[in-house]
């Protein structure tokens, strides 16, 4: 009898959640599996903003260090956290089905929140859209798994907090939103609320037991947005938002470059066939370096280089009937 399937994952609630999600798929395929845990960097340093600390992989690296010296067998990942380049002799075996990929309000809808109300965001590409919507909030930085950030928030720490719906639903908590907003205005973070699973880049058993749980249509706007993001050369210090969807045969790709105190936001769009999403990633990419927007992303690097604050953090799925979905305004510099 084969030995059971080794899967690495963080221990956050949320991580383990979708880890034994996984582990329930391989389960109906055949596969059967154990979990391991493992902590990784961005879960050991929880006083600094993401960005601050610098680097790639933070919720990452230990884990694909795992996975090429055979400890574990296949990885699952909140796909945002996973860099655009991987280390050599691993590969994204499989990218499951997409959750809903929108951030969400907790605590009170985006109207109600008065100016001096302090909202909690660990992301610079939200606080950037924030300040464009709503120069009179105050954005603070705020770390933390999903109940940790949820139970500040209920402490009276902040007004409200901006989070992905994904984690929240996975976890059974969509009674805690108040508003979605929409991805078209108020643009989520490159791959939010997809799932990657790893594994060694040999065809082997993993890769093979983790294929089966692959979807053609979510790997293409995922492969979109993060052919976008490599060929920009962002990450967690530059405010950068991007949205992939197919609508019969043509994905669309929606991205938005912000100042980091929302002074500007620079959006555009492209599309194309499904088939061709990295190129329609990258030539989105080329368009935005050749507007003001590539002004905005250099000025970022720039300023990562000697500070920073914020990253995106996991969290996503399917609206509550009675729950408002925002339709947001923004400010258009380029289209």
């Amino acid at each position: 009898m084969a030995s059971p399937l080794r899967i690495g994952s963080r221990g956050s609630k949320l991580a383990l959640w979708q880890a034994h999600w996984v582990q329930a798929r391989l389960a109906q395929t055949g596969h059967d599996a154990e979990i391991v845990i493992i902590k990784t960097t961005g879960d050991k340093i929880l006083h600094l903003p993401l960005a601050r600390i610098g680097g790639k992989g933070l919720f990452t690296k230990e884990i694909e260090e795992a996975l090429l010296d055979g400890r574990v067998d296949l990885a699952v990942h909140s796909l945002k956290d996973l860099p655009t380049t991987l280390p050599q002799g691993l590969t994204i075996a499989a990218m499951p089905q997409r959750e809903d990929p929108r951030d969400v309000l907790v605590g009170a809808t985006l109207d109600a929140l008065p100016d001096g109300a302090v909202v909690g965001t660990g992301s610079l590409r939200r606080a950037a859209q924030l300040r464009a919507l709503r120069p009179g909030l105050v954005i603070t930085d705020i770390r933390g798994n999903v109940d940790t950030r949820l139970r500040k928030h209920k402490d009276g720490l902040y007004h409200a907090l901006v989070m992905a719906s994904a984690g929240l639903t996975r976890l059974g908590l969509q009674h805690e939103i108040a508003e979605y907003l929409d991805p078209l205005h108020f643009l989520p973070a490159v791959a939010q609320g997809a799932l990657a699973i790893e594994t060694r880049h040999d065809d082997g058993a993993a890769w093979q037991a983790a294929r089966s749980l692959h979807d053609p249509q979510a790997a293409a706007t995922v492969d979109a947005e993060r052919a976008l993001l490599a060929a920009l050369g962002g990450g967690c210090q530059v405010p950068l938002g991007a949205f992939a969807s197919i609508h019969q045969d043509a994905l669309i790709l929606h991205a938005a470059v912000a100042a980091s105190d929302g002074s500007r936001v620079v959006r555009m769009q492209h599309q194309g066939n499904p088939s061709n999403a990295v190129v329609i990633g990258q030539e989105l990419a080329a368009l935005l370096l050749q507007s003001e927007a590539g002004a905005l992303i250099a000025a970022a690097h720039d300023t990562s280089a000697h500070d920073t604050s914020a990253h995106d953090t996991p969290a996503h799925d399917t609206p509550a009937h009675d729950t408002p979905t925002r339709d947001v305004p923004t400010q258009d510099i380029a289209s």
